[in-house]
């Protein structure tokens, strides 16, 4: 039932206050027409018979004498059906692709419901993306939530359009298809993300939300919660298994701590709500699969560190909350390494349950092992080259340094339209094995190293 008001209390940037209110709703849709124009907002606080709301938009001309406001009743929602793939759409769920609106009998609530923990499945099968530092050593799993963290500058935006591009489930028919939500973006990031999806030919399988830079802050903190609702629908309605990418939830969190700052919030560390943690992990959990169900969603969120601090409070949380995280390196993407991918701080929780016999191959908890293993050697060594210079280093030692190099060049580094295969990247492991000497060669089992080892 519709709440109608006359005249606002007080109105200041685009919060307007509206007193003695009844039966109102936290998160519910205010709609306020002043001067000929409309206005949609969302109550973001309840104090007494006090209500704040926040208005999605520029509230120039908007006057406090002759304003009405309208209390919709409800949250906001957004109608969906199956022909939401190959749209684009706003960071409210408008369509922006000249397509015309989406018709359902339904709408569909953008905070979605909790997932009953009893009700989840454990993830399982790994999701091929045709880029071998994260195939092959922190290999997503299908239901999974696995974060990159970056930094401004970084190849990021590259690395998910070529994850989108990609990305498949192996001997599998189930019907695969993406969702990406774009916070903050400037325009030109938005066009090449739809060039890049257009010249792939995967355009008709992805659903996008963008949000620009320019469009209103309260607009960020909707948008991550439309494709996630978008993607629940495909997975849990249309029985997809469906990838989401969300970038940048650095933009999210900002714009959540300038909401906070409007309501006069007591700030926590680097004056971000106390709440951030329980907000991010509202939007993270999600991702996930039902017992129940036959889709899954699989959630990729990209965040920059500020300062490339990776104990930012933003990294930090999401690393408390997600099941590993890949790491982007600014020293190997100076060095013009694509994608700079660091893989020593980078890892997959749930990695060991998506790999093996009868999902990759047999022999892959093995590479991976003796990849990690063996890098780490060799940025040891490296430290010590710069301390007594590389002639003075022992025979084993400058191997395992060559191992290091040729890792970097062969291994990490690929093109931005190279797909390689789990079978392509596992041998390319064990050709790089053939440079370490025998000794080093210790998290690789006898009879793996017999059967696909060549020197």
């Amino acid at each position: 039932m519709n709440i109608e008001y006359i005249k606002l209390k007080h109105l200041e940037s685009a919060i307007v206050t509206v007193d003695k209110v009844n039966d109102v709703g936290y998160g519910e849709i205010v709609t306020i027409t002043s001067e000929g124009k409309t206005y949609t907002g969302q109550v973001m606080a309840i104090e007494d018979d006090l209500a704040m709301v926040q208005v999605f938009g520029d509230t120039t001309g908007m006057r406090v004498d002759n304003a009405v406001v309208t209390f919709e009743g409800h949250p906001l929602s957004i109608p969906l059906n199956a022909s939401i793939l190959g749209r684009v759409f706003d960071g409210l769920g408008n369509p922006i692709d000249g397509g015309g609106a989406v018709f359902s009998n339904k709408r569909y609530n953008i905070n979605g419901s909790a997932m009953n923990p009893v009700a989840r499945e454990y993830p399982k099968n790994f999701i091929q993306t045709g880029i071998s530092a994260i195939d092959g050593l922190m290999t997503i799993i299908r239901g999974q939530k696995l974060p990159i963290f970056s930094g401004s500058g970084l190849d990021h935006d590259r690395i998910a359009a070529q994850i989108i591009r990609q990305s498949q489930i192996r001997h599998s028919d189930d019907d695969f298809c993406f969702v990406f939500g774009a916070i903050g973006v400037q325009k030109d990031e938005a066009d090449f993300f739809e060039e890049t999806f257009r010249a792939a030919g995967v355009q008709d399988q992805v659903a996008s939300f963008i949000n620009l830079a320019d469009d209103p802050v309260m607009e960020r903190l909707i948008t991550p919660k439309c494709a996630l609702t978008a993607a629940e629908y495909l997975a849990f309605e249309e029985h997809k298994h469906v990838l989401v990418l969300l970038t940048d939830i650095t933009s999210y969190a900002e714009a959540l701590r300038e909401i906070s700052n409007l309501r006069e919030e007591v700030p926590s560390r680097k004056g971000f709500p106390g709440y951030l943690y329980s907000d991010l992990a509202a939007m993270y959990e999600r991702a996930g699969i039902l017992r129940s169900g036959k889709g899954s969603i699989t959630l990729i969120p990209i965040l920059s560190m500020p300062n490339d601090d990776i104990t930012h409070p933003i990294p930090d949380l999401t690393g408390y909350i997600t099941e590993g995280q890949i790491v982007l390196s600014r020293e190997l993407s100076r060095r013009g390494i694509y994608p700079a991918i660091d893989i020593l701080p980078s890892l997959s929780r749930l990695m060991k349950d998506g790999i093996g016999e009868g999902f990759t191959r047999e022999d892959h908890a093995d590479v991976m092992r003796q990849i990690y293993a063996s890098y780490a050697k060799a940025q040891e060594v490296r430290n010590l080259a710069q301390i007594i210079g590389e002639d003075d280093l022992s025979e084993d030692d400058r191997k395992v340094l060559a191992f290091g190099d040729a890792f970097e060049k062969q291994f990490l580094q690929q093109e931005f339209t190279e797909n390689r295969s789990i079978e392509e990247t596992l041998d390319l492991g064990w050709q790089l094995f053939s440079l370490l000497p025998d000794g080093e060669l210790s998290q690789v089992s006898p009879e793996m190293k017999e059967k696909y080892l060549k020197r």
